[in-house]
Parts: structure tokens; sequence; C-alpha cells
């Protein structure tokens, strides 16, 4: 089984993007770089930074923790992206 992560970028407007990837680096350069990959979202926010990453056991738990996470106000997402150790 591999490993999914859940992930927080902040584009270049400082508004933050949710998601899910089992290789986030290439999740990122995909946001960043490929527009045919990028999430629409990403495209006409670059770039992108990673401010924070959740390791999760499965796809479906990942998909939980974003769900999750979608559904916090900005503020308690920026408290989540503080307790962060990238």
């Amino acid at each position: 089984m591999s490993d999914w992560f859940v992930y927080i970028v902040r584009c270049a407007d400082y508004t933050l993007y949710t998601g899910i990837a089992m290789d986030v680096a290439r999740r990122i350069d995909e946001h960043n770089l490929d527009d045919r990959l990028a999430a629409k979202y990403t495209r006409a926010r670059r770039p992108v930074a990673l401010v924070y990453e959740e390791k999760c056991a499965s796809r479906s738990t990942a998909a939980k923790r974003e769900s999750q996470i979608k559904k916090l106000s900005k503020p308690q997402k920026e408290a989540l992206i503080l307790t962060a150790s990238i």
C-alpha cells in the first residue's frame, strides 16, 4: 500500500488550495508548470508554494481529510499551517 498525502499550497494571490497526491513534489510542479495537469484554480494563481502536507494511510483517508480541511475557515487553515514542519 502506498502513502497518500493531503497538502495545502499558497497561491500567488495568497489564497489557499487543498489537494491530495502520492507524490507531492511532482504535484506542486504540475500546479506550477503544466497547463494540462494543473488544477484550474491554480493555473490562474501561479506560482504556488507548498505550505502544509500530512501523510495518510490510504487514498480514502486522504480524501476524507481533504474534505475536512476544505470546510475550515481561512483562519483555521492558517492555524493548521503553523503546525506544519515543512
